[in-house]
């Protein structure tokens, strides 16, 4: 018998190396729930995760980005209101033209320091990537014993 597991997502911060400041890239979210997020998405079956931030990237932005690295993996049970996921983030970077498609409405470039309200635990990621950015130091652990 299978075990009953998180389902696992990755999720992408994309720096955009062509823009003044480097500010990164977030979609305003299709479906539920709603809100901007960092672009990402669901494992697919026989995919590695750097393959899923490329393509779930290139699907919602149509940009082709360059993994730097894995700002860390997030896990709390109540991240994502529609069920426990874990998700695999990572810090990529990508230059041209990004357009909204897939499950993004919309798309626009922020500075880090200034997104707007975020869905899922996406607020706290951001804010450990300013963490890394200033550091270079990967996400804290959180978990208490």
């Amino acid at each position: 018998m299978r075990p009953v597991t998180p389902l696992l997502t990755v999720d992408v911060i994309i720096e955009m190396l062509d823009q003044p400041g480097r500010p990164v890239v977030l979609i305003e979210r299709k479906y539920p729930p709603y809100g901007w997020a960092l672009p990402g998405g669901f494992v697919d079956v026989g995919e590695r995760l750097e393959q899923a931030a490329i393509r779930e990237a290139r699907e919602e932005t149509s940009l082709d980005v360059h993994l730097v690295g894995l700002l860390g993996c997030y896990s709390d049970p109540e991240r994502d209101e529609r069920g426990h996921t874990v998700s695999a983030v990572y810090v990529t970077t990508a230059s041209g033209f990004a357009k909204a498609s897939d499950d993004a409405k919309n798309l626009a470039f922020f500075n880090p320091g200034e997104c707007p309200d975020m869905a899922f635990d996406h607020a706290q990621i951001v804010e450990d990537y300013l963490q890394y950015r200033a550091t270079g130091r990967a996400a804290p652990l959180r978990f208490q014993q």
